[in-house]
């Protein structure tokens, strides 16, 4: 079968009366917005304060810009799509969206597993956190959720790619994911949808394995502490961490950990990793972390003087 006889696909989701269309076009749009600031700004203070140049903050600045590419390749496009009578996007751009996106996803599964090593540390190896996390290690680390992340997604848009697609070319979707288009392929799909399941299986349930076994050494080690003061400090700064990888693991497992069928749910769930989940971080992050919000009023108070 021949591929070509496909050439764009159809989204067919988000239908709804024109006054409702335009005000849920405006929450995105406010919410996309918040999502840019709020990563710009917090990466803007990391470079700009020298007491935030250590390896937690390394990372979550590096968090902020990969919220801020993963985004960034979906929301543009669904937002255009509100207002447009026809949406479709070129099959070459779907799979383009398609390759980038589980390429900054998969690298944002890493990092939050670097972020949990890096917390692991600090809280379990005090005394041998500055000698472990060497600046040389956190580039290491980072530069492998990237090359990480383009094998994955490389794998992932290979497997799809491969398969024919001869109609319909309707996407249950609002972009371009590989569980919606492997449904429009026009032959079986068993052995490749198990070998993608299988690919994301490692990629999502591995980083959340790894980050749930670095969080339970962490609270065994916050339980000794001492000092109440001590404990605070310790499980606030790694709440905030929680609370992002929760928000984002789970629906990542809810998609991806099972076969491409499809339920209701998955336009919810989706519109909640792709959109709200990159915008809580910084928000989280901020309202968390007194270190950040008094370098952000001191960096704000210097430029309004």
């Amino acid at each position: 079968m021949d591929t070509n006889n496909v050439t764009e696909f159809l989204f067919v989701v988000f239908t709804f009366n024109p006054i409702l269309q335009h005000v849920i076009f405006s929450v995105f749009v406010l919410v996309y917005v918040l999502l840019l600031s709020g990563n710009v700004l917090i990466m803007l203070t990391i470079s700009a304060d020298y007491r935030l140049h250590n390896p937690m903050y390394f990372f979550l600045g590096k968090l902020s810009f990969i919220d801020l590419c993963y985004s960034s390749v979906t929301v543009p496009k669904m937002l255009v799509d509100f207002l447009s009578d026809r949406k479709a996007i070129s099959f070459n751009s779907c799979i383009a969206q398609l390759y980038f996106f589980h390429f900054f996803a998969c690298a944002e599964c890493f990092l939050f597993t670097a972020m949990a090593y890096d917390r692991y540390v600090a809280i379990c190896k005090p005394l041998q956190y500055s000698t472990i996390m060497s600046k040389r290690l956190c580039v290491w680390m980072v530069a492998a959720t990237w090359a990480i992340g383009f094998v994955h997604s490389n794998i992932q848009t290979t497997l799809t790619m491969g398969l024919p697609f001869c109609g319909p070319n309707e996407i249950n979707s609002f972009f371009c994911d590989i569980p919606p288009l492997i449904r429009l392929a026009c032959t079986d799909t068993t052995m490749i949808d198990a070998m993608i399941v299988a690919n994301s299986g490692i990629v999502s349930l591995g980083c959340f394995l790894a980050v749930l076994i670095s969080y339970i050494g962490i609270a065994k080690a916050i339980f000794k502490i001492r000092t109440v003061e001590g404990r605070r400090k310790a499980f606030s700064t790694c709440a905030s961490h929680l609370m992002v990888v929760t928000f984002f693991f789970g629906p990542c497992v809810f998609i991806y950990m099972r076969p491409s069928r499809t339920y209701k749910a998955d336009k919810v769930v989706s519109v909640f990793y792709t959109v709200i989940s990159p915008m809580l971080n910084p928000v989280i992050y901020t309202l968390r972390n007194q270190e950040v919000k008094t370098s952000m009023k001191k960096m704000w108070g210097r430029k309004n003087k």
